[in-house]
């Protein structure tokens, strides 16, 4: 294979860099002049490896935010949180508007209530109504009982004046709602939080 330099241009300006096979390597190599710039070797893929990438074993406990999900396996361990555990799966299906003003598809004091059905660990389900309120409730009676989990409570999805009962709005809203449940009734430091329980049953 032909070998070829990096050479300066006339004009002052850096020439096409060329380069020759390493017949040892298998592998390109830069071949440079006295005066030619200093070129970063080329790395071998995977390119988006990070050169200082930490192990789990280098892994600092303080770098993990407090109340953070964290993946542990727990599969033999006596651990009485796992106990705590019963739901299996939580589905927002569809949603009902509440007229406020009869003769009006959303009059005033209308508002939208969330069919919800919770699949158990034990093969039962039942199904419950809420208000998006109620949601907010929830979260802000959790966040005064477990003020250091707050990263493992996903926020609500954002309120609207406008577009409360437009389609696109609703189907965001109907996701928000259904992964914020998932996240706190599969996390067993919430799900037998009495404050979950009289949120689902009262």
């Amino acid at each position: 294979m032909e070998s070829v330099s990096i050479h300066r241009a006339s004009n002052g300006g850096i020439g096409p860099p060329k380069t020759r096979l390493d017949t040892n390597t298998s592998s390109y190599e830069p071949q440079l002049n006295a005066d030619s710039p200093i070129i970063s070797p080329v790395t071998t893929p995977p390119y988006w490896v990070q050169s200082h990438q930490r192990t789990p074993s280098t892994i600092s406990v303080e770098s993990i935010a407090a109340g953070a999900i964290t993946l542990e396996d727990n599969t033999s361990a006596e651990d009485p949180k796992n106990k705590a555990c019963w739901a299996k799966s939580v589905y927002i299906e569809d949603h009902v508007v509440i007229n406020g003003n009869y003769g009006r598809k959303t009059g005033i004091g209308a508002f939208v209530v969330w069919n919800i059905t919770v699949d158990t660990l034990r093969g039962s389900s039942f199904r419950i109504r809420k208000r998006y309120s109620e949601f907010d409730d929830l979260r802000c009676k959790l966040l005064q009982t477990f003020p250091n989990s707050t990263a493992a409570m996903p926020p609500l999805p954002p309120k609207s004046v406008i577009s409360k009962f437009r389609p696109k709005f609703l189907e965001n809203r109907r996701a928000g709602l259904q992964y914020f449940l998932n996240c706190i009734l599969l996390n067993p430091e919430f799900s037998g939080s009495p404050v979950l329980k009289e949120f689902l049953f009262e």
